[in-house]
């Protein structure tokens, strides 16, 4: 099973097994998310997903099995 992955703004979109690491998978897809600490401390790579009302660490989170595509919005935070 594979899930399409779409990373706003630039609408890239990429295929991923669900429970592949979302750097992991951006990283694929040529997309840069930035990290601090990579254990979800810092924030630093904070990223929305589109239906969730909280952002989520990309750095501890992986893809879920879910319905395609799975829209993460990257934002970046100025100050890192």
């Amino acid at each position: 099973m594979s899930v399409e992955v779409c990373f706003l703004p630039d609408n890239v979109l990429v295929s991923a097994t669900p429970g592949e690491p979302i750097l992991q998978v951006a990283e694929r897809a040529g997309v840069s998310i930035p990290t601090g600490c990579l254990m979800g401390s810092c924030h630093a790579c904070e990223v929305d997903v589109e239906g969730q009302e909280e952002p989520i660490c990309a750095c501890i989170s992986a893809v879920p099995v879910t319905q395609s595509p799975y829209v993460v919005n990257l934002h970046v935070d100025p100050t890192w």
